[in-house]
């Protein structure tokens, strides 16, 4: 392979302002596609999880050519809770675009990216995107996203950003609005203007910092990094500088670079360009790889700890191994040892005497995505409430806080903001725009949990928060986010609708009828603050004795379903979430209710 012009690029952005959309448009008109190839719309989002819910989980590598120059782009992920990839690919990066809806303005995740990017040196691009929409006020974002740059403590040579306004949805750009375009060959200029190629420094000693790693059922484990000088060649043997701070010789089996959305296998990869190396069974995140005489490790990456933990447990309820076959202990902490291999914010601990383990992430989501990749696979598990996990610093207790935004109608703001200042909710900033409002808050992550179904449930579903983590502050104090009482089956069987219809008098139903329920299990929201123990499968009793108007149709309203991350923030501590591959139940952690009687009981004397 022959030496060439890099430039690495990252798209950063807040979940939905177009980053995929982008990379598409950017290798449709790179000539990376034929042109009688069918086209897939976020092509980089290659996992089900991402096409479903429109966000990228993962970083992704292409690349393109424009030019006589290769430009290796990463797509990042937009969350919040993936923010400590985002600082990893920060490290192989000449520079960023980022993108702001032109109607939306910056968000709270644009500010995480954002920060991320500019604590690494960066100089970023601005990308004002869907400048088409009816509501788009580029000008006023453009000023907005300047005060998020001084805000964050921006240098001179950073706040000279170039700008520049499209639609990534038409493939479009423009340095000025007044300008029509036909392409993105204003982005292109911009970018090749901006930042120069990466320098030759092939004829140094080899040094690569792992910034990702990835897993192949064949080749194992594969580590990915940029090759920040020297020469790396297939068959070479390497000096690995590990985290422990020993050194470990090792062979590059297998060397691949991006080309398109492909990973092309070469004998060698030369200064500046993104490589990826088989042969390394333990390398991680943060080590450096230099020639095999001559150690020169780069700064260790520090891997950002978990703010949030979960309990998972072997299911245990009288439905399990009905629609999953992945049962067993053995089966769960093997799948959770795989996922380590590549998802390095993940802690996993074995639970003393129970037959489960603790799993600690960057926050809600993080630990929610591999749940429902296990749910996909076959798995059942029981999973607990998540606990905040809290730091002692100096002496004094901290817990984790979140940047806040709420949009909610303007009718139903006194009732939110009530609600957040008794969450311990600081308020940053308001403002109303026709009917709605937009309210800013930083406010502990313990506060949050529950917090969105509290939104939705308020404003009848026009609500909507996005969040984003700001960083540990000191303890804020109790926080009481007691729910109401919840209905419980007391009976195995299928509910019915003349059951539920009666059942809906005191609260909402989360089951329709004929649906299999178990002694233990949940099928409602009580309207009062206790729980109570029903029977959601009592039929009608028939008799000779006709009534006027009693056999009249029944109507059962349509009961509330929950994805698994409402469920997460629903259940209280003695409650569980059942995960099983074709459904998410709710159920109490003991289901008899003389256990729940006798464990409350003990509770009461303990204290």
């Amino acid at each position: 392979m022959e030496k060439q012009k890099i430039i690495n690029v990252g798209v950063i952005a807040h979940v939905d302002a177009g980053k995929s959309t982008l990379v598409d448009a950017l290798l449709k008109q790179s000539g990376v596609f034929r042109e009688n190839e069918t086209l897939i719309e976020q092509v980089m989002d290659s996992n089900d999880l991402e096409r479903e819910r429109g966000i990228t989980i993962y970083s992704k590598n292409c690349a393109i050519r424009h030019e006589d120059i290769k430009i290796n782009i990463v797509d990042t992920p937009g969350h919040a809770d993936f923010s400590s990839e985002v600082e990893r690919i920060m490290q192989t990066l000449d520079t960023v675009i980022l993108l702001v809806d032109a109607a939306e303005g910056p968000m709270p995740q644009t500010r995480v990216v954002l920060k991320k990017s500019l604590e690494a040196g960066l100089r970023p691009i601005l990308f004002i995107n869907k400048i088409d929409k009816k509501d788009a006020r580029a000008l006023e974002v453009e000023n907005m996203s300047f005060d998020l740059f001084s805000e964050l403590g921006a240098e001179d040579e950073q706040l000279d950003f170039p700008i520049v306004y499209g639609v990534a949805k038409d493939g479009i750009a423009t340095t000025e609005l007044s300008q029509d375009s036909t392409d993105l060959t204003p982005l292109f200029d911009v970018i090749l203007k901006h930042v120069d190629p990466y320098p030759d420094l092939s004829d140094e000693n080899l040094q690569l910092q792992i910034s990702q790693l990835g897993y192949d059922d064949y080749l194992g484990r594969l580590g990915m990094g940029r090759i920040t000088k020297g020469t790396i060649k297939l068959g070479e043997k390497i000096l690995v500088n590990k985290r422990n701070g020993t050194m470990q010789q090792a062979k590059i089996s297998r060397l691949f670079v991006h080309e398109g959305l492909s990973r092309v296998e070469v004998d060698r990869a030369y200064a500046g360009d993104m490589a990826v190396i088989a042969g390394l069974s333990d390398v991680s995140i943060g080590e450096t790889i230099n020639n095999i005489d001559k150690p020169d490790p780069l700064p260790m990456i520090e891997i950002e700890k978990p703010t949030l933990q979960m309990t998972l447990l072997v299911n245990d309820s009288p439905f399990v191994g009905r629609s999953g076959h992945l049962v067993t202990t053995r089966q769960i902490r093997d799948r959770l040892h795989k996922e380590l291999e590549t998802n390095v914010g993940l802690e996993v601990k074995p639970l003393e005497g129970v037959e489960g383990f603790t799993v600690s992430g960057r926050g809600e989501l993080h630990i929610s995505i591999l749940l429902e990749n296990m749910r996909r696979e076959g798995f059942e598990l029981a999973v607990s409430k998540p606990r905040v996990l809290l730091k002692d610093i100096d002496g004094k207790t901290h817990e984790p806080f979140e940047h806040v935004r709420i949009h909610v109608p303007e009718d139903d703001t006194g009732t939110v903001i009530s609600e957040m200042n008794h969450r311990r909710g600081v308020i940053q900033t308001m403002e109303i725009t026709g009917d709605f409002a937009t309210i800013k808050y930083l406010v502990p992550t313990r506060g949050l949990i529950g917090f969105r179904n509290f939104v939705i449930n308020t404003t009848s579903g026009e609500g909507s928060i996005e969040r984003s983590f700001e960083g540990y502050q000191p303890y804020a104090g109790n926080i009481d986010t007691t729910r109401k009482g919840v209905l419980i089956s007391q009976n195995n069987g299928k509910t019915t609708a003349y059951s539920l219809f009666n059942l809906s008098e005191r609260g909402i139903m989360f089951v329709p009828p004929m649906t299999e329920v178990y002694e233990g299990m949940i099928v409602g929201l009580h309207a009062k603050e206790n729980d109570l123990v029903v029977n959601p499968i009592k039929g009608k009793q028939l008799t000779n004795v006709r009534s006027s108007g009693a056999d009249e149709a029944i109507r059962v309203q349509a009961p509330r379903v929950f994805t698994l991350e409402e469920a997460l923030e629903f259940i209280n501590e003695d409650e569980l979430v059942e995960i099983t591959p074709d459904a998410i139940r709710l159920r109490k952690r003991l289901l008899k209710a003389h256990e729940r009687k006798r464990d409350e009981k003990s509770k009461r004397h303990t204290t």
